[in-house]
């Protein structure tokens, strides 16, 4: 099993930048990959950014050059760095870890103002 458990999402205005966590506990080495999504009440979750145990990274087009995401190894946590933000931004932020099985944290809520 691996547990999840997002922080750091908050209400920010247009142009900020916030700083998600995701703190990983568990069967760490079960997880080959991990992920941010975000969902709204009218979208489906969706991709946000990925991070493969070998460090290979990928973005959706709609966050890149604004969105970074890293993990430390050593503190077992993965980031999203969010800069530039814009109202569609507003979202919950969830993070993923894949392996054996998936994984999900329970969100946290990110509201950008315009």
């Amino acid at each position: 099993q691996v547990q999840l458990v997002e922080s750091g999402g908050g209400l920010v205005q247009a142009g900020g930048s916030l700083r998600l966590s995701c703190a990983v506990s568990g069967s760490i080495f079960s997880v080959n990959v991990f992920g941010w999504y975000r969902q709204t009440p009218e979208k489906q979750r969706e991709l946000v950014a990925t991070i493969t145990s070998r460090g290979i990274i990928s973005y959706a087009d709609a966050v890149k050059g604004r969105f970074a995401i890293s993990r430390d190894i050593a503190k077992n946590t993965v980031y999203l760095q969010m800069n530039s933000l814009k109202p569609e931004d507003t979202a919950v932020y969830y993070c993923k870890g894949a392996g054996y099985a998936d994984y999900w944290g329970q969100g946290t809520q990110v509201t950008v103002s315009s």
